[in-house]
């Protein structure tokens, strides 16, 4: 994918010095999601992974909203008239769009505004980190319409975020968190006023993107290989990961800017 070209149909793309923002756009709607646009974001997801020009990436929504989740009237009254596999096909994509976020190395921003519901909290759940307004209102909405808390990864990934409790809570009743508790309970890592927020997320992409992006994704991979790994596993894990990106040329240009009193100038390899 050249990321200068991309042209998406479903939502925003922009790239600029190795930071890509994808922003969901129906702000009428407050930016819910279709079948097409799960399966566009999916498959973007998926090519960035073979995309290294983009070294991070924010995901935010446009009109001062996340996104409201499934569109009522183009996904979920259409499920209600699906047979087992059909609705199976499509839990497995939506989920699929989740495995592709984890799986793509670029550290993933979720620039939160207003409403975060539905899929729209399993984006941000799925991003690597989360900037919130005071706004923000994030619900996973699954037990208000009769489903189950289990969607895309939500049962594995937020009582990992949150803790098992607040996890079984926000499942179970399908409250709405606040963006106080979301920060409280290490869901959000910043609150930043509604005007500041894009620059906010802006600045955070480009201190990832001028780091060592190798290395970077190597923590990311890590942070989710060690979920279901003994402590010793993990630790042997982390000496191959650790002695893989001392092989790169990261590792002795950080060296040579720290004998020479100078920042690193990293470059990724």
């Amino acid at each position: 994918m050249n990321p200068n070209d991309f042209k998406p149909t479903h939502f925003n793309w922009d790239f600029a010095k190795g930071v890509a923002t994808i922003t969901l756009n129906r702000p009428e709607k407050k930016n819910p999601l279709t079948f097409s646009s799960y399966a566009e974001l999916r498959d973007t997801f998926q090519n960035l992974k073979k995309t290294p020009e983009v070294k991070a990436i924010i995901l935010t929504g446009a009109g001062g909203n996340f996104c409201s989740g499934g569109d009522v009237h183009e996904i979920i009254g259409p499920l209600t008239k699906m047979n087992e596999k059909e609705l199976l096909n499509f839990t497995q994509m939506t989920g699929d769009l989740v495995k592709a976020m984890i799986s793509c190395p670029q550290p993933i921003i979720a620039a939160v505004d207003g409403i975060c519901v539905g899929a729209g909290a399993i984006l941000a759940m799925a991003s690597d980190l989360r900037l919130a307004t005071p706004l923000v209102k994030t619900a996973f909405l699954f037990n208000r319409v009769g489903l189950a808390g289990c969607d895309m990864g939500a049962c594995a990934m937020l009582p990992r975020i949150i803790g098992q409790g607040r996890a079984s809570e926000l499942l179970f009743l399908g409250r709405t968190m606040t963006a106080e508790e979301g920060e409280r309970w290490g869901f959000y890592n910043n609150i930043y006023a509604p005007e500041d927020l894009m620059d906010k997320a802006q600045l955070l992409a480009s201190r990832l993107a001028k780091g060592p992006t190798f290395a970077n994704g190597i923590t990311k991979q890590q942070l989710y290989l060690e979920w279901d790994m003994n402590i010793f596993d993990a630790i042997d894990s982390e000496a191959r990961a650790q002695a893989l990106c001392m092989q790169k040329k990261d590792f002795k240009r950080a060296y040579d800017a720290f004998v020479a009193k100078k920042k690193p100038d990293f470059k990724g390899d």
